[in-house]
C-alpha cells in the first residue's frame, strides 16, 4: 500500500516537473517576442499574443498537477506558486490587452522571476519544503 502511493507521488511529480518546465520555456520566450516588438519588427505583437495566450493556459493546467502532488503526499509550495502564478498572469493579460505597460512590464518581471524560482525549486530532489 505504501509503495504505491510513493508511486502515485512519484509520477504526479514527473508531470508536475514536465509542465512547471513548458511553463517556464513558454513564459521566457514573452520578454524576446515584446523586445523585437519595441526594436520594429511589429509582427512580433501576434507572436507576444499567441505566447500569451499559451503561457496563460499552461499556467491553468499546471494547477492540476500541483494540487494532485500535494493531495498525493507532497508538499504544498507547488501549489500555491502555481496558483500565484496563474492570478498573476490573468492580471498580466488583461494589463496587456488594456495598454497599461506601467503594470504589464514589470509585473512580466515578476511572473518570469516566480516561474524560474518555481522551475528549480520543482526539480531540486523531492522537492523540498
Amino acid at each position: 500500500m505504501a509503495e504505491a502511493a510513493l508511486t502515485r507521488g512519484r509520477t504526479s511529480l514527473v508531470v508536475l516537473r514536465a509542465v512547471v518546465t513548458v511553463h517556464a520555456v513558454a513564459i521566457l520566450g514573452q520578454p524576446v517576442f515584446a523586445g523585437r516588438y519595441l526594436i520594429g519588427d511589429y509582427d512580433m505583437l501576434a507572436m507576444h499574443e499567441l505566447g500569451a495566450n499559451i503561457v496563460s493556459t499552461v499556467a491553468l493546467v499546471q494547477l492540476v498537477p500541483a494540487a494532485l502532488y500535494w493531495w498525493r503526499g507532497g508538499v504544498q509550495w507547488p501549489f500555491w506558486a502555481s496558483l500565484a502564478l496563474a492570478g498573476g498572469e490573468t492580471a498580466q493579460y488583461f494589463a496587456g490587452l488594456a495598454g497599461a505597460l506601467d503594470l504589464h512590464i514589470p509585473l512580466g518581471v515578476a511572473l518570469v522571476a516566480i516561474a524560474l524560482g518555481t522551475l528549480f525549486g520543482i526539480w531540486r530532489t523531492g522537492a523540498r519544503r
